[in-house]
C-alpha cells in the first residue's frame, strides 16, 4: 500500500519541530545558518522537497529568513530571544505539564490538540489569519501588503509574494506560500495564474486605486510640461493614459507608449515629465534629466472591508470558543 498523507508530512513535522526546539532553546541563535536544503535533505534521508516546504513553513512563522544567493537563517524572533535569554523555567515547566498530560493516559496528539486548544482559549482570540497578496513586482506588492496589514490589523498576518512578469516563471517559494495561505488577495488580471497553482484557499480579486501620492504628483505637474507616459505592458496604456488625462487635465501636451513593442527613446527624448507605471521604471534612465512620477496604485479599502473582512469574520466565528466562561 503507499504511504498515506500522514505518513509523508509526519517527517516534515518531525523536522520542523527540531529546528523550532533548536531555536528555543538557544542552540540556534538569530542571524545562524541553516543547513542548505540539500545538505539537510541528505542528512535526514528525506527529499529535498520536504525541506524546501519546512523551510517555507519556518518562514511563514517568521522563525527564519532567505537572504538570496547566501541561503536560510534563523530569524531574530520572539523564540530566538526566548532562547538566547535562557528557557530553563520554560521547558522546565511544560516538561511537567506534558509529563501529567502523558501520566494521564494520553498519546502526543492528544497532548498536542490540548495544548493548541488551551493556547486559544487563554489568548482570547484566534490567530491571525495567513494572509497573502500576490502581484507582479515585489516592491509594489510588499506596499499594498503593508497597507492591508494595517487596514485589517491584528486579525491577519499579510504577506506579500509575486508571480514573476512572464507566465512559467513563477518561484518555488510563492507556490509554497500560496499553498500555506488562508486568504489570497490579487489583481483580477492575475487570478488564472494563482489559480493554475492549485491553492486551497479562496482568492479575492481586489480593486487597485491610484495612490494619493500618485494623484498629488500629476496635479502638481507645471502646465506647460511636456509628459511621456510609459506603460509596462501595452493592455495597460489605456488606462494609465486615461489616469494621467484625469488627474493632470491641465497639460496638454502628452504622449504614450508601451515598453513591450513601443519605442520609449524616442518617446521620453526632450520630455520634462516621464509618468510610469509600476515595472516601467527603466523609462527614467532613458530621460535622466526629466522629472519621473511612478504611477502607483494602492488596494481599494473598500474591497478590503467589503470582500476580505467577512471571510476573516467567518473564520473567527468557526473557529473554538475563544473567551473563558466567566
Amino acid at each position: 500500500m503507499g504511504d498515506t498523507d500522514g505518513d509523508r508530512a509526519r517527517p516534515r513535522a518531525d523536522m520542523r519541530a527540531r529546528i523550532v526546539h533548536s531555536i528555543a532553546d538557544g542552540s540556534l541563535g538569530a542571524g545562524d545558518a541553516l543547513p542548505s536544503v540539500r545538505e539537510l535533505a541528505a542528512e535526514a534521508g528525506v527529499a529535498p522537497m520536504t525541506v524546501s516546504k519546512v523551510y517555507a513553513q519556518l518562514r511563514a512563522a517568521g522563525l527564519v529568513e532567505s537572504r538570496p544567493g547566501s541561503g536560510t537563517f534563523v530569524a531574530p524572533s520572539a523564540l530566538a530571544r526566548l532562547g538566547a535569554s535562557g528557557a530553563d523555567r520554560v521547558w522546565s515547566d511544560l516538561d511537567a505539564a506534558i509529563d501529567r498530560a502523558l501520566d494521564a493516559g494520553l498519546s502526543a496528539d492528544d497532548v498536542t490538540a490540548l495544548f493548541a486548544a488551551r493556547i486559544l482559549r487563554r489568548t482570547g482570540r484566534a490567530r491571525p489569519a495567513r494572509v497573502v497578496v500576490v502581484g507582479l513586482f515585489e516592491d509594489a506588492t510588499r506596499s499594498y501588503a503593508r497597507r492591508i496589514a494595517a487596514q485589517l490589523g491584528e486579525a491577519a498576518s499579510v504577506g506579500a509574494v509575486t508571480l514573476g512578469v512572464q507566465p512559467g516563471q513563477v518561484p518555488a517559494e510563492t507556490a509554497d506560500r500560496l499553498r500555506e495561505a488562508e486568504i489570497i488577495l490579487t489583481f483580477a488580471a492575475l487570478v488564472g495564474r494563482v489559480e493554475a497553482l492549485g491553492p486551497a484557499a479562496p482568492i479575492v480579486a481586489l480593486r487597485f486605486i491610484p495612490s494619493e501620492e500618485t494623484r498629488m504628483a500629476l496635479a502638481s505637474i507645471d502646465p506647460m510640461a511636456r509628459v511621456a507616459v510609459v506603460s509596462r505592458f501595452a493592455d495597460y496604456l489605456p488606462v494609465l493614459e486615461l489616469g494621467v488625462r484625469r488627474f493632470a487635465p491641465h497639460v496638454a501636451d502628452v504622449t504614450v507608449t508601451q515598453m513591450e513593442t513601443g519605442d520609449v527613446a524616442a518617446t521620453v527624448e526632450g520630455r520634462s515629465v516621464v509618468v510610469m507605471s509600476t515595472g516601467a521604471e527603466a523609462a527614467a534612465e532613458r530621460a535622466p534629466a526629466a522629472t519621473h512620477v511612478e504611477y502607483r496604485h494602492v488596494p481599494d479599502p473598500a474591497d478590503v472591508d467589503r470582500l476580505v473582512r467577512p471571510l476573516l469574520d467567518r473564520m473567527q466565528a468557526d473557529a473554538p470558543e475563544r473567551k473563558d466562561a466567566r
